[in-house]
């Protein structure tokens, strides 16, 4: 996927140590009264949007999501995407990698793993305040680096993430009713998915991976998101074929060899049953 711009912390403007890289940006100061438009790319570090005030559009591993007032984006290392900001936007732009910021911590690691795993969320303007609080904390002991600020960027940056957890559930969502036990083992699912896509396509292979049998897998998927496993590795196929498409001028038939596929046509009439057109056609319509 060389195609695709990969970009990095930009070392003038990040917190560099043996403890990793940490950057947080104030976006009235970023865009300095001008608009943002940033063409598809991927970064290789945890990218964090809180937006209080302004408009755009952010478009995240193909799914597009309008950028409003008190609306929060969480992009892990490896997601494209391509962003649109008006000048008059206001909030904060982190970014941080997992040398920084990997809590260690049970309770806090779930939270974090949770909120990582969730592109976006939009909150009440009230409920907002609390989280942009967090994060002019986090801008202000960067900004005055005093003695202990590293720990105190990591303290508000598991206030905020805990926060984003509770203002980002939703009352009738059924993974806030079902045990911790069934929503870490589906979370755990999403990153053997995202890692092992490429050479692991049946239920049964994740399944083995964490444990279970395959009918207690689809049971916990079933339970936490009203889908099958298959349907989860359906979705997890199609993304990488995307990203493959669109990063790379590679043939259609060298992209399926890449994705594990031994029979062009067959990935062709895959694609084609998911997306409802050929990877060619997707590769010329995409904008």
């Amino acid at each position: 996927m060389k195609n695709i711009p990969v970009r990095h912390i930009a070392p003038e403007k990040t917190l560099q140590s043996s403890a990793g890289k940490f950057s947080i940006r104030d976006l009235q100061q970023l865009l300095n009264g001008k608009d943002l438009v940033h063409a598809l790319h991927r970064h290789d570090f945890y990218f964090v949007l809180a937006v209080q005030q302004g408009t755009g559009i952010h478009e995240i591993d193909f799914v597009q999501y309008p950028v409003k007032a008190n609306t929060v984006f969480i992009l892990r290392p490896g997601q494209v995407h391509q962003l649109e900001l008006t000048a008059d936007s206001t909030g904060f732009l982190l970014e941080f990698d997992l040398a920084f910021y990997q809590p260690k911590h049970s309770i806090t690691e779930h939270r974090w793993k949770k909120a990582s795993s969730k592109n976006y969320c939009e909150v009440e303007a009230a409920r907002f305040q609390k989280l942009h609080a967090y994060l002019a904390n986090i801008f202000h002991e960067y900004s005055s680096k005093q003695e202990g600020y590293f720990e105190a960027i990591k303290a508000n940056l598991d206030l905020f993430f805990l926060e984003y957890i509770r203002q980002s559930s939703h009352p009738n969502s059924i993974a806030q009713s079902e045990k911790a036990y069934i929503q870490e083992r589906f979370e755990e699912l999403v990153r053997l998915l995202e890692t092992n896509i490429v050479r692991l396509k049946n239920v049964a292979d994740y399944a083995d991976l964490l444990s279970l049998s395959s009918y207690q897998l689809n049971s916990i998927v079933k339970t936490s998101v009203g889908k099958t496993v298959s349907d989860l590795i359906n979705e997890q196929i199609i993304l990488e074929a995307k990203r493959h498409l669109i990063a790379t001028p590679a043939q259609v038939k060298e992209i399926a060899d890449q994705l594990g596929y031994e029979d062009p046509s067959y990935f062709i009439r895959f694609f084609k049953k998911h997306t409802g057109q050929s990877p060619d056609s997707f590769r010329k319509n995409f904008k």
